[in-house]
């Protein structure tokens, strides 16, 4: 059996989920689509407990407990269904993505709660067996913030207090696919190769610029094509435009919609672009991907996401 459809406006969103019964529901039918089968004697009956968030099994010499948020983001968290409900939705519909500030207007509550939310549900959006990219992929580096004023050129990279990320785009056909991106100690060799085995498909073709960082990834097993970028100032056309636009995409997104983010939890926004882009034509997908459903993990601790312990961090390039 198929998951329960997903809403297909803001008004059927809010009778659909008006409750907690309703979101317990939900999650109860997204996790066992076959019907309900208890984990410790496969028994098919049981009973909600609603105020606890768990099922009980039925059968008599069990009563074995299961519950319903077990797996997902939500686990252990005192914040009732509906504001993670609402939460996710917002985040899930709204093409230009959600701040703190924004979803504590719409919930209300405390503003630590709305950021709390926000945090979890992006640590959320990275699925673990996420399958990797493949066919023709453009690969690009970028810095992201720290832009010293008065500096041109290469004196910009002198102590420059910036992110250092890579990119990689699918291409199909003139348009992009699936993206990747992540913040990077540096532009090495080896930085670039484990970055490509990580997420990309061995055999795949690599399209990237002359940048000495990619010359590797033949070895690694990749078919990579590799071009000597012009002067785009000049009216050169980009060696790898999908990648390009991505990056500036992603920055724009950055500034317009969080008016800068900290270096610590970059990667975390870097994640959000991704997921945004990846799931664009399904919000379904993307909802029951953000309520951690079916990747069974474990939540991220307020500890954890207060100091992105959890996140890749370099010191300042120099």
């Amino acid at each position: 059996m198929a998951r329960p459809g997903f809403p297909k406006s803001l008004r059927e969103f809010q009778l659909k989920f008006a409750d907690e019964h309703a979101c317990a529901d939900y999650l109860a039918a997204s996790r066992w689509p076959d019907g309900f089968r208890c984990p410790k004697c496969g028994n098919d009956r049981a009973y909600s407990l609603t105020a606890a968030r768990r099922w009980q099994c039925a059968a008599p010499d069990c009563r074995y407990q299961t519950s319903l948020t077990s797996g997902t983001v939500l686990d252990r968290s005192k914040t009732p269904l509906t504001t993670w409900f609402w939460a996710a939705y917002l985040v899930a519909t709204d093409k230009r993505g959600v701040s703190a500030l924004h979803l504590h207007r719409q919930l209300g509550g405390s503003y630590k709660t709305s950021w709390l939310l926000l945090h979890k549900l992006r640590r959320a959006m990275v699925v673990p067996d996420r399958e990797k990219l493949r066919g023709t992929i453009e690969m690009d580096e970028t810095w992201v913030g720290g832009v010293q004023t008065g500096l041109r050129g290469s004196r910009q990279l002198r102590g420059r207090k910036a992110a250092l990320v890579i990119v990689a785009v699918e291409r199909r056909g003139t348009g992009s696919g699936r993206v990747r991106m992540e913040v990077i100690p540096d532009f090495t060799q080896a930085t670039m190769t484990e970055f490509a085995l990580r997420n990309i498909e061995i055999g795949s073709t690599i399209v990237s610029d002359k940048m000495t960082g990619f010359e590797k990834l033949s070895a690694a097993g990749y078919i990579h094509e590799a071009a000597k970028q012009g002067n785009i100032r000049q009216g050169a056309d980009h060696v790898v435009p999908l990648a390009d636009r991505a990056m500036g995409n992603m920055k724009q997104w950055l500034l317009g919609t969080f008016h800068g983010v900290s270096r610590p939890q970059l990667q975390a926004y870097l994640d959000e672009f991704v997921f945004r882009h990846n799931r664009r034509g399904n919000p379904q997908a993307a909802f029951q991907t953000l309520l951690g459903l079916g990747t069974n993990r474990e939540p991220a601790p307020l500890s954890v996401v207060r100091g992105a312990t959890d996140m890749p961090y370099f010191p300042i390039h120099e």
